[in-house]
């Protein structure tokens, strides 16, 4: 399963100097996505979006590992402080019509 989380960095979060950004990122990524197997990506988008800043990618074989990891991260200064804002998830299974082509074949 593969969710797109969408954010926005906030003029509080853009205020802080890079190296206090990168601090309390590396912390906040560690503490979130650490457990269970896990895969997060992600893409700058505020130079081609004004609602969306940012977009994890986040991608593990079962749902549960990242409703926990997201969980996490809600636990985590990114989002207590206010830095950063969850505008939209997005869940998806890549290749899902194949995925039922497949299951649908064996039925």
């Amino acid at each position: 399963m593969t969710v797109f989380l969408m954010l926005w960095a906030s003029p509080d979060w853009l205020r802080l100097s890079r190296e206090a950004r990168n601090r309390i990122a590396t912390e906040a990524m560690a503490a979130a996505f650490a457990a269970g197997e896990i895969e997060v990506r992600h893409f700058d988008a505020e130079a081609f979006n004004a609602r969306i800043s940012d977009v994890a990618m986040i991608t593990a074989g079962r749902a549960e590992d990242i409703y926990f990891a997201i969980e996490r991260l809600r636990d985590t200064p990114l989002i207590t402080e206010g830095y950063f804002k969850v505008v939209e998830i997005v869940p998806a299974f890549e290749d899902g019509f194949r995925r039922f082509e497949v299951a649908q074949a064996a039925a």
